[in-house]
Order: structure tokens, then sequence, then C-alpha cells
């Protein structure tokens, strides 16, 4: 059996996983713009596990791929309505995040501006949920945390996983504004759009050599 290791496996082979993504992050997108739950529970649980295939073309297993297993999981849970399965799929996201993080942080460390940006924006932002999160206060403010320092460690990564990082950040944000109380306009189509480029740009990023830093 040969190893997988980190060498391209030809260009027909490596497009396949993303050009299908592509298509299930479209389909899901229109499903949440249409309000077609069917075509969301096609799409949707199809996303993080294209991406794992990519990887897997590329790398042996390691935390990023736990942490899309783990947006799997997630993604599933939040297509249920209610709290609890919102919760739940938070708790799985969490899983995610802590994943991302070591994994960032194993390889280069945080830019310290961005990272103070990141904090200043988790302490405002659950500064002025706070008041109408009601029994999601404590698992937003954690998950969140959580979320923030993974934002913060994608920035000494390289640009990709950086965007992705931060796009992950902003996608959540939409979601907590809207459990706030807050709905934008094209909310849905907002944090699906921002939560797959997330997802696309950490899994491409990460198959690229970080930058040298002084």
């Amino acid at each position: 059996m040969t190893a997988v290791d980190d060498r391209p496996t030809g260009t027909a082979t490596r497009s396949l996983p993303l050009t299908l993504f592509v298509m299930a992050a479209t389909v899901e997108i229109v499903g949440v713009a249409a309000d077609l739950t069917v075509l969301q529970w096609i799409a949707k649980p199809l996303l993080a596990p294209l991406l794992i295939w990519h990887l897997l073309q590329h790398r042996r297993p390691d935390l990023v791929t736990a942490a899309l297993a783990f947006a799997t999981l997630g993604d599933v849970a939040l297509l249920i309505p209610g709290q609890a399965p919102f919760l739940i799929g938070m708790l799985f996201f969490l899983g995610t995040q802590i994943c991302l993080l070591v994994a960032f942080l194993r390889r280069a460390r945080p830019r310290p501006i961005p990272s103070a940006v990141f904090a200043l924006l988790w302490a405002a932002a659950n500064a002025l949920l706070w008041g109408s999160l009601g029994a999601l206060r404590v698992p937003v403010l954690l998950y969140s945390l959580a979320l923030t320092a993974m934002a913060a460690a994608a920035t000494g990564v390289n640009r990709l996983v950086a965007a992705g990082g931060t796009l992950f950040l902003i996608s959540d944000l939409l979601i907590g504004l809207d459990a706030a109380g807050t709905t934008l306009p094209a909310h849905g189509v907002l944090v699906m759009s921002t939560y797959a480029a997330a997802l696309a740009l950490i899994t491409v990023g990460w198959l690229r050599p970080s930058p040298p830093r002084p």
C-alpha cells in the first residue's frame, strides 16, 4: 500500500472534489434562497466531506480533516429545527474550531494586530448580544471564544487560510445576530456563502506552505 503524501495526483483527479464542492455549495445556496428544504438536506451534508476527499488526495488525515468531519456532523444537526439541535450543532462546530485552532498553532504563530482586532470584535459582539441571547448566552460566549481564537490563529498560516478563518467568523457572527433577534436581508444566503467560502479557503490554503516569518 502506498502512503498518501503532499504531491499532486493529477489535474483531473485533483479538481474533481473541488468541482463537486462548488456544485454542492451552489445547490445549497439555491436551496436556502428558495427555502427548499430538500435541496438543503441533499447538498449541505456533502460540503465538508468533499473537502475531506480533496485533502486526503494530498496528505494523510490530520486535525484539519478532523475539523471537517466535525463540521459535517454540525451541518446535519443544524438542518433540524429547534434549540436542542442548534446546541448540538454548536457543540460539533466547537470541535471544528478546536481542531483548526490546534492545527494552525502547530504550524505558525498568529499575527498580533489582526488577533487584537478579532479579540475586540469578540468582546464587542458578546457585549451587544448578551441581553438578547437568553439561555444561549454561555454557549455562545464559549463557542465564539474558540471561533475567534481560530480566526486569529489562521492569520499566521497563510493568506488563504487567514481569509477562510475570517469568513468563518463572519458567517457565525451572522448566525449569532439571528439568534439574538437581528436578521439581515438575505440572511441565509449570506451565512451559507461565507461558510462555504471559508471551508474551501481553509482547505485549499492548508495544502500550501506557510510564508517564512522573521
